[in-house]
């Protein structure tokens, strides 16, 4: 009935780079030199009326700043980049948006989220949406409407960057596009999906395999490269992070906290990505302090470690103190949807960030094992461990196998 994997299925790392990073500084300082003078500013000791852009500088490998030339650039302090976030108003995406404008504003960028629908719905009422006020309490604002009028809905104001996070076809997203172009608007980032890539037998996922031509995000991606100049892709899976709205690590908490078995389609050990919010958010908030770096590109969106399906089951369950019961089942043989049963596909879904490393110098500073720690805590603190569940499907599944469930 049980069944655990060695500790060494839990998590596995992605292959190091061969590619030279480049390096990231949030702190910039200038640094010019010459036959005649060598000379070192930091952004701290520049006059007031002078800025260096306090958003990152690329400094590679081979950085000409290191260079004979003597030439820089220097912008006024009151110029930020002004970002729209189009923001979905359902499913886990929507907590994308959330953190991205929270980062955002907090490296000083002015930002504004349009959340599809009204903000007196009841969808409002959920998290993110609920948590809104910490947009506005740090600088930002908070708009609803529809994305085919977004002209209106802004006012008028003008962007440097955009970002959709919630059109899935391009019916949805050509109007935000084209606004966009139309607009001037100098970059444009999309958040499309990892579940276009086609099912293959060398994993994990990288940039630039196979999609499914009949995915709809491909349509989308298409044709924002060719209507832009300035333009990047993101494609996230799973994710976790308070303030999502979509069940992942609580699917599993509900099943340890209750003492019932936690059923799992197939042998446990598929393969699949685990992201917090964070780690995407920090991404696309680099793609935006670099956009000649990340102009014309595609990225996986994801954490660098996969983790069994087993694995995620025990360490939600070592995140909670508590045992985990495992019980393996066929879904065909059991007669159910295995989709309509368990948050994860039910084979290898493994993606890795290889883009985002190589090209922008990013990297994941969470960790799964702690995350969840930090997302059981919050589970028991809005009550969801006393929540009364019905758990038909399971039982279904358990009944088939003859396994008891407790009382």
């Amino acid at each position: 009935m049980a069944s655990f994997a060695s500790p060494s299925s839990l998590l596995f790392s992605s292959p190091t780079s061969n590619f030279a990073s480049a390096t990231l500084s949030s702190h910039p300082c200038l640094s010019v030199s010459s036959s005649i003078c060598s000379f070192s500013l930091s952004s701290s000791s520049l006059s007031s009326s002078l800025h260096i852009s306090p958003h990152f500088l690329l400094y590679p490998i081979n950085s000409r700043v290191r260079s004979a030339s003597s030439s820089f650039s220097v912008k006024a302090a009151s110029e930020k980049k002004k970002v729209l976030i189009v923001n979905t108003n359902t499913g886990g995406h929507a907590v994308i948006g959330f953190y991205f404008a929270k980062e955002l504003l907090s490296s000083g960028y002015d930002v504004t989220v349009l959340t599809v629908g009204s903000e007196n719905s009841d969808k409002m009422k959920k998290p993110p949406f609920n948590r809104f006020s910490e947009i506005v309490s740090a600088g930002g604002s908070t708009v609803w409407g529809e994305p085919a009028e977004v002209g209106k809905v802004v006012g008028g104001a003008i962007f440097d960057v955009v970002l959709d996070n919630n059109g899935k076809d391009l019916e949805t997203v050509r109007p935000v596009a084209d606004w966009a172009k139309s607009a001037g608007v100098k970059q444009f980032l999309y958040i499309s999906s990892a579940g276009i890539y086609n099912p293959t037998e060398e994993l994990p996922h990288v940039e630039g395999d196979v999609v499914k031509a009949s995915a709809s995000h491909v349509a989308v991606e298409k044709y924002l490269a060719e209507i832009f100049s300035s333009w990047a892709i993101f494609r996230p899976q799973y994710m976790i992070g308070s303030g999502n709205n979509k069940d992942c690590e609580e699917w599993f908490f509900d099943r340890i906290v209750r003492n019932r078995p936690v059923p799992i389609p197939g042998s446990g050990m598929q393969l699949t990505n685990i992201s917090h919010v964070k780690d995407l958010s920090s991404m696309l908030t680099l793609a935006v302090q670099n956009p000649s770096a990340s102009s014309g590109n595609i990225f996986n969106c994801v954490s660098d470690r996969a983790v069994t399906l087993d694995g995620m089951a025990k360490l939600c369950a070592k995140a909670a103190a508590l045992p985990v019961d495992i019980v393996h089942y066929d879904p065909k043989a059991v007669g159910i949807d295995a989709k309509k049963a368990f948050p994860f596909r039910n084979m290898h879904f493994y993606a890795e960030p290889r883009a985002a490393k190589e090209i922008l110098g990013w990297s994941s500073t969470t960790n799964l094992p702690e995350d969840l720690k930090e997302r059981f805590d919050e589970y028991v603190k809005i009550g969801r461990d006393k929540k009364p569940i019905k758990f038909e499907m399971d039982d279904m599944i358990l009944n088939s196998l003859k396994v008891a469930v407790p009382v």
